[in-house]
């Protein structure tokens, strides 16, 4: 029993990165419709930001706060520049995969030419562990829940409390109909994907922080998860996202009590699978995926 309780602690760590990367995954469909495969790769480009301000000498808490600002200007500035001008010239959906596609191909190929294929990991402490039940935490792994869990309660103040949060569910829901009603609908997407774009930046930092070391595919691997999180949820669903988020986490991790631990994505996928059989809309009940972003 106290392996079980165990592993759900180590669930509860997988679910706050995973929601992270996961909400800030949905929202840029959300908003735009685009699935971003090089959001995965954003993570990495993010985690070696950071690793080069941890490497100066700067505190790694710091060092995640830069990596989700490169995060956030990277994602407004392949919005604009690439996704944007491909979907006004009406570029279908399949199109716009393929270049997403290519894109997450250029900056896992420019991360690895220029750090090469080698492992790296941050300097850092994981701090003191505390124990809690029989569950076992480092300071390092509780900083990263709480992060994850600030994030979530940021985000749902800003979708049901601000001005911005409901500009970008009137987007999500009807882009046409927003800006037929003054909404400076290109401002608000560009708002949004700086948002989750930052929670791409920082769920890359945080990622690194607990795996401890990182290659230029660590995040084009971890893309699996993160999409796997999302749709459980329900694709554009940034609450669907959490709750998908924790499904995932805990499922992966307390599977590993009764299997390999290196099946932990297969359990993952096998999760996917019976929610797409018996909840394809995910596990957030409402009408389309639009609308449920806009709830």
């Amino acid at each position: 029993m106290s392996i079980f309780i165990a592993s759900i602690g180590f669930g509860l760590v997988t679910a706050s990165i995973v929601a992270l990367a996961a909400v800030g995954f949905t929202m840029q469909f959300a908003v735009t419709k685009i699935i971003n495969l090089a959001y995965g790769d954003v993570m990495t480009a993010s985690a070696f930001i950071a690793y080069i301000c941890n490497g100066a000498g700067v505190n790694i808490w710091l060092c995640l706060a830069v990596g989700a600002l490169f995060g956030g200007v990277a994602s407004v500035a392949l919005n604009r520049l690439i996704y944007r001008p491909f979907a006004r010239h009406g570029a279908n959906l399949l199109t716009l995969i393929i270049v997403t596609l290519a894109v997450a191909l250029i900056i896992q190929n420019v991360v690895q030419a220029i750090w090469g294929p080698n492992f790296f990991s941050y300097t850092m402490s994981v701090g003191r562990s505390v124990n809690l039940g029989d569950m076992t935490f480092t300071l390092s792994q509780l900083g990263i829940i709480a992060v994850s869990v600030a994030a979530m309660f940021g985000i749902h103040l800003l979708l049901a409390y601000t001005r911005l949060g409901k500009a970008m569910r009137a987007t999500a829901a009807n882009a046409a109909l927003a800006r037929s009603c003054g909404i400076r609908t290109e401002r608000i997407i560009d708002l949004a994907w700086m948002i989750s774009g930052a929670l791409c930046g920082a769920s890359g930092v945080i990622l690194v922080m607990n795996t401890t070391s990182f290659t230029s595919t660590t995040g084009a691997n971890f893309l699996l998860i993160i999409a796997a999180a999302a749709i459980v949820g329900g694709v554009g669903r940034p609450y669907g996202a959490m709750i998908g988020a924790v499904v995932i986490g805990l499922g992966t991790e307390v599977s590993a009590v009764f299997v390999s631990p290196s099946y932990k994505d297969v359990v993952a996928f096998v999760i996917l699978v019976l929610v797409l059989l018996f909840r394809p809309q995910g596990v957030i009940p409402g009408a389309s995926s639009a609308q449920g972003a806009a709830a």
